[in-house]
């Protein structure tokens, strides 16, 4: 299913939201979320506070573009799958390919990734920013996993195959997050997504024959 692509004005906003994001994750790593401000982050962006306060709602909501790019880059992933392709192996694939740290900029997005949720941990305001935008990566994967697995396919399966892979890169992430372990190799984002998947896939035979 082909989708309009963004318009030119989009894509400047995107790249904006981006921008900020980027800008409210790095002074988050350096100083935490309780020493900085709003007004720190729209400065360090190098927009004004009127263009900062246009996308986002607070300085925690700040970083959703930052950590909604992993969900985005996996789906399109896993919408790249040949038809027919077996949905569990097809979901390990995206899942194991979009968490691996290819190059240096993957393996940053990575570890950025850790910082915020390792600071989290004891922000709620924070924690609600990465809840909302595993939730909204699951509606998005419903349709996507759906065309995967046919018309024939029992809806509430898709829903549990979505959830499930949701979950999977969730708990992965926040498991790796509180350890030590390299954005490659034992206990990595993608070894440890993998093994999730495959944990709570297992017990699913409506989307495996």
């Amino acid at each position: 299913m082909s989708t309009k692509p963004p318009s030119l004005t989009e894509r400047r906003k995107a790249a904006t939201q981006l921008d900020i994001a980027r800008a409210a994750a790095e002074l988050f790593t350096e100083h935490g979320p309780d020493h900085t401000t709003a007004e720190e982050i729209a400065e360090r962006a190098g927009v004004a506070l009127r263009t900062f306060y246009r996308y986002f709602r607070n300085k925690q909501d700040a970083v959703g573009p930052l950590l909604a790019r992993g969900a985005d880059r996996w789906r399109e992933l896993l919408a790249q799958s040949e038809p027919g392709a077996a949905l569990p192996d097809a979901l390990e694939r995206a899942v194991g390919e979009s968490l691996s740290a290819s190059d240096e900029r993957a393996a940053e997005g990575l570890r950025q990734t850790r910082a915020l949720l390792r600071a989290a941990v004891a922000d709620p305001a924070l924690r609600a920013v990465w809840y909302r935008v595993n939730q909204e990566s699951e509606e998005k994967l419903i349709g996507v996993v759906a065309g995967l697995a046919g018309p024939d396919a029992d809806p509430m399966a898709v829903r549990l195959a979505a959830a499930a892979a949701t979950d999977a890169i969730r708990v992965a992430l926040e498991t790796w997050a509180g350890t030590d372990a390299d954005v490659t190799g034992p206990g990595s984002p993608a070894e440890l997504a993998v093994r999730c998947l495959r944990e709570l896939m297992g017990g699913m035979r409506l989307l495996t024959d």
